[in-house]
């Protein structure tokens, strides 16, 4: 019987091992910062200042985790980034599909253009101070509304959806549903959302993603402190303690206020990140598919 020849040569062997450790490098680079946060967040901010805290904790404390949740209003931040996050799905996903599909389509007329015009946007924008008017104009300050439609469509998440549809769904599909009476809508319902389980786990992280780091928008259009996001209520526990520095008039309650708000910044990035890093397995096995299949032509 034939043998097969041995796959791994020895200068096979050598490259996988220079690229396991190259890849191992960069893993390190891109995570150490993560848990260099993660250990500071439970450690003596005195020994971080000193450079001490390198791999483990030092003078283990949760101090900056008790300030940061005895404030009330975080727990409501977490509540309204959640109901954000969840109205920005629920908005942007369906509206990106139905924008999107449209232009995949090649008897839809116009179709090039509309998609210039999309481009063009991701260039060009009205900026600041007409988007705060045109929201002003609409009734929408002071409401979630001003946080979630002004940015639930983009042009983006168009453009890639519309590229997904164009490279996975066969034109072939279409004209044998066609054939059986299918109907367009019918089509989009029930075989393209489904054939696009990926797509749609891809503009759900980016939605949920964009939407719970955003703060900025909070800023302009919110002046309710109940419906501020997670992010804004950190913003403001963070500025609270800045300033809070230069009332005190001795020098050690100085440092100590000095210490705890480096500690509470440590702490607030963790507590902000967690929820991306809980979500982010779950739909991590559809991201890769989902991108670059989305991303192969124009």
């Amino acid at each position: 019987m034939r043998k097969l020849p041995k796959r791994s040569t020895k200068g096979d062997m050598v490259f996988d091992i220079v690229n396991l450790g190259l890849l191992l490098i960069v893993c390190l680079i891109v995570l150490y910062p993560l848990y260099f946060v993660l250990i500071a967040s439970f450690s003596d901010p005195t020994q971080v200042n000193l450079g001490h805290v390198w791999l483990w904790t030092r003078h283990f404390t949760l101090e900056g985790y008790k300030v940061l949740f005895a404030t009330g209003s975080i727990w409501r931040g977490f509540v309204n980034s959640l109901l954000y996050c969840a109205l920005s799905v629920a908005i942007s996903v369906p509206l990106t599909i139905m924008a999107a599909y449209p232009l995949s389509r090649k008897d839809f007329v116009g179709r090039h253009v509309i998609t210039v015009i999309l481009t063009v946007t991701l260039l060009f924008s009205g900026g600041l101070i007409p988007t705060y008017m045109l929201v002003r104009s609409l009734g929408m300050v002071n409401t979630i509304w001003a946080l979630i439609l002004p940015g639930a469509v983009g042009a983006w998440n168009i453009i890639v959806a519309r590229t997904f549809f164009q490279t996975s769904i066969p034109n072939e599909l279409l004209e044998a549903a066609k054939m059986d009476g299918c109907s367009d809508i019918r089509f989009l319902i029930q075989i393209v959302i489904p054939l696009s389980k990926p797509m749609i786990a891809v503009m759900t992280l980016w939605v949920v993603v964009g939407q719970w780091n955003s703060y900025f928008p909070a800023m302009i259009y919110l002046n309710n402190t109940s419906l501020y996001p997670l992010q804004l209520v950190l913003y403001q526990i963070l500025v609270q303690n800045q300033s809070s520095i230069g009332i005190t008039s001795s020098p050690e309650s100085m440092a100590a206020q000095q210490h705890l708000a480096e500690l509470i910044q440590y702490t607030a990035i963790i507590v902000s990140t967690i929820p991306l890093l809980v979500l982010y397995p779950f739909l991590q096995k559809y991201f890769v598919k989902g991108v670059t299949v989305g991303s192969l032509k124009g």
